[in-house]
């Protein structure tokens, strides 16, 4: 879990060619709201001559530009890949880029599956230009299996769960840490995921563990999280139960982190599995197989649900916050537009 780059120390230049979006680009986005003092620029040549904020709604002041020719006037230090495509591969066109960038003497940090350090000719270039190349998703060597450690610790933990991917997890758990820490409280963010390792610093891309070591990866996450000074254990969930492709990582990291409650997040407008053709169950009856399903392991209620109103007018937000609390008779709120103070009551009251 060792950090080789900290992003809060490097002028950021984000290459999102052909993706930058809300969605398209879930990396280029976290970057942009939690290192927005160090984003210098983002490349998408489809759309430059923008302000960051036009496309995301944060990031005002940045510029979308045409190439890292141009970005280079901005004086970056490092170059961050700001995609996560199925599967983890790199766009065929974006090698060139790396390659001027590593030329440019930028480190490059990257959350793909396929590692940029692996590369003969990167890794060579590297070396020869004093670069880093962190490829944030891959994981350490020699990881167990999951023992039940985590129920050992003495802080909370608690542990975002999802109706699907890219639902909030992650910027749910983030928020859900501040919050805390405005409060008083010292709470540590546990990345388990490349986008949230890229704001923390720290963590395992669970992802990227050979599957009898993911609820191992997991309990780990929660044994170093334990080591700092902390209260509480905010764990980033990943995938959902019912996500054909990642419903493995779901359940390990429900069973290796053996949290003490659970935060449920969802999407109101969404109806299918993304790139599915999946329906999504109610949200109670979700809630009911998460609780099923960690209950032979460690008991954990859902305490809360964090929704992701993005695509909502505020009334419209308002009015699913409401459904949403009259359906599951729980606390729910969307974070990024009305805070997190209503899930953070509800974990304070976890024994």
């Amino acid at each position: 879990m060792a950090q080789q780059l900290n992003p809060k120390e490097h002028k950021m230049v984000i290459l999102a060619e052909g993706s930058f979006g809300i969605l398209e680009s879930k990396a280029a986005t976290v970057l942009v709201r939690y290192h927005t003092e160090n984003v210098v620029a983002v490349i998408d040549s489809e759309q430059a001559g923008k302000d960051v904020s036009e496309i995301i709604e944060i990031g005002e002041g940045i510029p979308v530009l045409s190439s890292l020719a141009e970005a280079m006037e901005l004086n970056p230090t490092m170059l961050a890949i700001g995609i996560a495509p199925p599967g983890g591969e790199l766009p065929e066109p974006w090698i060139a880029i790396l390659k001027e960038a590593i030329g440019h003497g930028l480190h490059v940090m990257s959350g793909l599956h396929w590692f940029l350090s692996d590369d003969p000719q990167l890794a060579d270039l590297a070396e020869r230009h004093n670069v880093t190349l962190w490829d944030v998703r891959k994981p350490p060597a020699d990881l167990p299996i999951a023992t039940c450690k985590a129920d050992e610790v003495d802080q909370t933990v608690i542990l975002t769960v999802g109706s699907d991917c890219r639902i909030g997890k992650m910027v749910t758990a983030i928020e859900l840490a501040e919050t805390a820490r405005n409060r008083g409280v010292d709470a540590e963010f546990c990345a388990t995921g490349q986008n949230g390792i890229m704001i923390s610093g720290w963590g395992i891309a669970i992802d990227a563990v050979v599957s009898d070591f993911t609820a191992g990866a997991s309990e780990e996450i929660v044994l170093e999280g334990a080591t700092k000074a902390c209260d509480l254990l905010i764990v980033e969930g990943q995938g959902s139960l019912v996500h054909p492709g990642y419903s493995g990582v779901t359940l390990s990291l429900l069973h290796g982190s053996m949290p003490d409650a659970i935060i449920f997040c969802h999407q109101p407008s969404r109806k299918i599995v993304a790139r599915y053709t999946v329906p999504l169950p109610p949200v109670p009856e979700l809630i009911r197989q998460y609780e099923m399903l960690v209950n032979p392991i460690k008991p954990a209620k859902v305490i809360g649900i964090g929704l992701n109103c993005f695509d909502l007018t505020e009334e419209e937000a308002l009015q699913a916050v409401e459904d949403t609390e009259r359906e599951t008779g729980l606390p729910a709120t969307d974070v990024i537009r009305f805070g997190a103070d209503k899930l953070v009551d509800a974990i304070e009251k976890v024994n």
